[in-house]
This record gives structure tokens, C-alpha cells and sequence, in this order.
């Protein structure tokens, strides 16, 4: 029997410990001691970082694994390709985890690979910034180059605001340094990808519903892509530009982008699925099972097989449930009915429990996913869908 060792042991990794379960393969959590739901769903747990590359591997020794993998979040993306390459089992390279993992050095590969990016400077003090502000057009990002789900990044229109934020990034950074970037004003889309051995097995660009807080965050996504005659073609081209850059092979690809003018910058890549319900997003598009091809994949079973070329292409929608205020959840109202269209609706809070006005993805109440015959048709049903739900908070 394979044996799979699984980065995370939250509510997002769970479908990877159950595709893994179907196909007969033994699993591993890996997270730091918790009550973590992925724990009872392995075969068996590690109580280690997985933003420890010699930790994780010494587990990974321990417990004799045929192959390393995650979702949804980017801690250990950096300890699977340290991994993967120290094992010789298929999966990132060490360089392209170490890249990935930092969005210095990310964008650093970015201009090296004639990739469209944002003009970036590396701030190390104080007086780094005060120079760098005088460089770079406003609006501009002071941004943590090793924290996820828009943790530690700010959108700035004067330098006042950039001085401020700058340290509250760097009190949120384990790094010593951190980004100044321009701004780009555009609409925000992403890209989800999977290759194998340098082959891109498929390459999904999707619509990105944001909330504009710091920054835009995304709290849906939604394909087919609107652009996708006028621009997907160059979405797929800097796409793969940016992945020969970092040097990402044998994983999962999700991107960030912005368009502007009929120009499409990369904002980032990094070398896994992404989070906010775009595993789902792809299964559903292509009619698999994405949580089981990732499992393929770093197992070398032939995910490839999975796409295939009458897949339905379905279009379908997807939303993160966010509360405007703090408080602490009074009930729960939900009066959809079960139909085939709503392919998920459910919830990560309960009566009791304490709620935030929504900032970042950690704050997310519950989830949508809708399909549809295109997108207006989903559109249109995520507001009736929305309309019968009501959750009543205590203040």
C-alpha cells in the first residue's frame, strides 16, 4: 500500500485524506498539535511544522512515504519540494518550493523570466522604504513575503500610510525584510494548472470575485473565464512563463493575475491547489475529482488519464460567506432546498461561536457552489441562493 504524507490537517485538506482513502492509499497528517479534523480522518498523524523543511522530512523518513503533498494553504510548500528532492520522489524541486515560498524572490525569478509584473523594491529598514517611496509610483503595496490568505499586506495612497504599514508587516513577517510594490489597478483574475514531468496536463484561467479590503481579496471564483477568447491565450502564455521562471514541475499551479488594458500581469505562483473553493472549481469544469488527480500526482499514478477530452466544461460559481460585523453567532437560517444545482452549501460556524467582520480568508463563515449553464445563470442563482440565508449575531 502507497503511503501519502498530507501537509495540513484543517477542514481544507480533508477531501485529500478521503480521495487518498478511495484509492487505497495510506495517509499521514502532518500539523502541529491541535484539534484538527484531518488527525481522525488519516491513518496516522505527525505532531510536526510544516514550515520546518528538516522536520518534515525526518517524518517523512520516519514513516517511509512514497510521496508528499497539500492544499489550500502555502506553510509547506517549501518543506515538499526539500522532500521530494532529499527523497527523490516526484514532486517540486527544493528551488522551486524555496521560491514559491517567498514573494521576493518570486518576483526576482519573475523579471529574470521576461514574466509581466509589478515594479517591486526589497525594503530592509526604514530608511530603505523612505528611499523606495520616492521610486515608485502610488498607490503602492507594502507586502509580508511569506504570509498567506492577504495577511500582511497593505494597499497605500500616501507615505504616511506606507510607513505605518510597514510595520505591521514586518510585526507579522518572520522574514527581515519585506516588498514595496506599485499598485496596478485592474481586474483581478486567477489561474489554476497541474503539470506533470513538463507537461501541462490542463491550464484554467477563472474570474475572481473580490472584496476590497487592504487589498483585493478573492472570496469567489467563478469559469469559464469571461476573457477567455480575448485574452486567455496570453493568460496561458504568462502563465507558463511564470512557471518556467520559478522552475515549478510535478505539482499543482495556482496563479494570481491582474488585467488592465488587455494586459495581464502575474501577481504570484506557487506550487499547489489553491484554496477558496478552486479544487472544487476544477472538478467541477473538467468532471473529476481534483482532490484525487493532486493524490495521483504525487503518487506518479497517471493523472493525466483524469483529463480528458470530452470533459463537460461545466460552468459553475463560487462563494465565501463573510460577515460585515463582529459578534458571536446567535442562528443559522437556511431555507434553500436540496437541488442539483447547488453542488455545496454549508457552514464553518455554529451558534456560539465568535465571528469577525471579514477581512481575510480566516474569517470565512461558510461556502457556496453553484453550477449552472453558463454564468449568468449562476450569477443569477447565487442571489436567490444568498437571499434565503440569514445568520443573526449578538454583538
Amino acid at each position: 500500500m502507497k503511503k501519502l504524507m498530507i501537509l495540513g490537517a484543517s477542514y481544507s485538506q480533508l477531501p485529500l485524506y478521503e480521495a487518498a482513502r478511495k484509492l487505497g492509499v495510506h495517509t499521514i497528517a502532518v500539523s502541529t498539535p491541535g484539534d484538527w479534523p484531518g488527525f481522525s480522518a488519516a491513518d496516522e498523524s505527525s505532531f510536526t511544522d510544516i514550515s520546518d523543511p528538516e522536520a518534515v522530512l525526518r517524518a517523512a523518513e520516519e514513516y517511509q512515504i512514497d510521496g508528499i503533498t497539500t492544499c489550500c494553504l502555502d506553510t509547506g510548500v517549501k518543506a515538499i519540494g526539500y522532500v521530494c528532492e532529499k527523497l527523490g520522489i516526484k514532486g517540486l524541486s527544493a528551488r522551486a518550493g524555496e521560491i514559491s515560498s517567498d514573494k521576493y524572490k518570486m518576483k526576482e525569478a519573475f523579471l529574470q523570466g521576461g514574466v509581466n509584473c509589478a515594479r517591486h523594491i526589497c525594503i530592509r529598514s526604514r530608511e530603505e522604504l523612505e528611499a523606495a517611496l520616492d521610486e515608485l509610483r502610488f498607490p503602492v503595496i507594502v507586502k509580508a513575503v511569506d504570509l498567506m490568505g492577504s495577511r500582511g499586506i497593505f494597499r497605500c495612497i500616501t507615505k504616511e500610510e506606507a510607513r505605518t504599514y510597514y510595520g505591521e508587516t514586518m510585526a507579522a513577517t518572520k522574514k527581515d525584510y519585506c516588498l514595496l510594490e506599485e499598485f496596478i489597478e485592474g481586474k483581478i483574475l486567477g489561474c489554476e494548472a497541474m503539470i506533470s514531468d513538463g507537461k501541462l496536463l490542463y491550464c484554467l484561467p477563472n474570474n475572481i470575485e473580490a472584496y476590497q479590503s487592504y487589498v483585493p481579496t478573492p472570496i469567489g471564483h467563478s469559469v469559464p473565464y469571461r476573457k477567455q477568447k480575448k485574452l486567455g491565450a496570453e493568460v496561458e502564455r504568462q502563465v507558463g512563463l511564470a512557471i518556467k521562471a520559478v522552475g515549478l514541475d510535478n505539482c499543482p499551479v495556482n496563479c494570481d493575475l491582474i488585467e488592465k488594458e488587455d494586459r495581464i500581469y502575474v501577481i504570484e505562483i506557487t506550487g499547489r491547489a489553491g484554496a477558496t473553493c478552486l479544487p472544487e472549481m476544477v472538478g467541477l469544469y473538467y468532471g473529476i475529482n481534483y482532490y484525487e488527480a493532486i493524490v495521483r500526482l504525487a503518487l506518479d499514478m497517471e493523472p493525466e488519464k483524469m483529463f480528458r477530452e470530452d470533459a463537460p466544461h461545466q460552468a459553475n460559481l463560487s462563494r465565501i460567506l463573510t460577515s460585515e460585523t463582529t459578534g458571536i453567532v446567535k442562528e443559522i437560517h437556511n431555507e434553500n432546498v436540496r437541488s442539483d444545482d447547488i453542488y455545496d452549501l454549508s457552514f464553518n460556524i455554529e451558534p456560539g461561536d465568535v465571528v469577525r467582520r471579514y477581512e481575510n480568508g480566516r474569517d470565512r463563515l461558510g461556502q457556496v457552489i453553484l453550477t449552472g449553464s453558463d454564468l449568468d445563470a449562476c450569477e443569477k442563482r447565487l442571489t436567490q441562493v444568498l437571499s434565503k440565508i440569514n445568520i443573526e449575531f449578538t454583538l
